[in-house]
């Protein structure tokens, strides 16, 4: 990395509830790289236990911010994509890649569209089907187990054996120009577990943290900005996700106790402790 690296983030803003852009422009600036952002839609809250939040959608506004980076002469090091609002957004995202996007950049994909066994609100087979492809430009992908049975058209269940990650991580190759980070993998009993693959170099790698029992909207932007800021500062795949494994782990730490704190965890209390995970990892 140098002092000059630019790294675009595609998501959503929840004006209030700590995900998505207000999560990926502080944690990957923590790191020291100049973030820009290209909101995908505009809510007054997430959707996760709110009722009645608003909704505007962007869709019209993308290809003319393109054209005007174009003019420019705007381009990044790395594009990191999170919650879409829809599929027709994914084709204008496609085309901000190929024009936007560093000869050497990197693309990373997290495919922010179910979890726990259900697609989000308003998405469904056909949006996931279209996500497989966005997938397909990644350099990384990062998605749970529900994304990627959904990616896959496998059934989802509550727990996987490791056996079933390596073999739905493999699966997944076929989605991706190289890494697959696979998350979800619970077989040991007091951690959770990723499958990092490796498609040029026919490797596939385990990271592991410590679990905490508790269950919270954000911990999948949490871990994927980390991860992007990780391996943008030098750090290898399997290092990367161990990081922001742990990052995620300190964050939720630092809500549990707090029965206010319904909607998200508290990711800017665990920055400080960024800067010791990066020497010490």
């Amino acid at each position: 990395m140098t002092d000059t690296t630019k790294i675009l983030t595609i998501q959503d803003i929840s004006c209030y509830g700590q995900c998505s852009i207000t999560v990926a422009l502080p944690v990957v600036s923590a790191f020291g790289i100049e973030t820009a952002i290209l909101p995908s839609a505009v809510l007054s809250t997430h959707t996760s236990g709110f009722t009645d939040y608003t909704v505007r959608d962007l869709t019209e506004d993308l290809p003319a911010i393109r054209e005007h980076w174009e003019s420019e002469g705007i381009y990044f090091d790395a594009i990191y994509t999170g919650f879409i609002a829809s599929a027709e957004q994914l084709d204008y995202i496609k085309d901000i890649i190929d024009s936007r996007l560093k000869p050497d950049g990197l693309v990373f994909v997290d495919p922010a569209m179910a979890d726990h066994g259900e697609f989000y609100n308003g998405f469904d087979q056909e949006f996931a089907d279209a996500m497989g492809e966005l997938c397909k430009l990644g350099d990384y992908i990062l998605p749970n187990t529900t994304e990627a049975c959904y990616i896959l058209h496998k059934p989802w269940k509550e727990e996987f054996s490791h056996e079933e990650m390596l073999e739905m991580a493999n699966e997944l190759s076929e989605f991706t120009k190289r890494y697959v980070v696979l998350k979800g993998d619970t077989h040991k009993e007091n951690e959770l577990g990723m499958v990092i693959l490796d498609k040029k170099e026919s490797n596939c790698e385990m990271a592991y943290n410590e679990k905490v029992d508790y269950v919270s909207h954000g911990t999948g932007d949490v871990f994927a900005s980390s991860f992007v800021g990780s391996v943008m500062s030098g750090k290898s795949p399997v290092a990367a996700a161990k990081l922001a494994g742990e990052f995620t782990k300190i964050a939720i730490e630092k809500t549990v106790g707090d029965e206010t704190h319904t909607y998200g965890v508290k990711f800017e209390q665990a920055i400080p402790y960024l800067y010791d995970l990066l020497d010490s990892i």
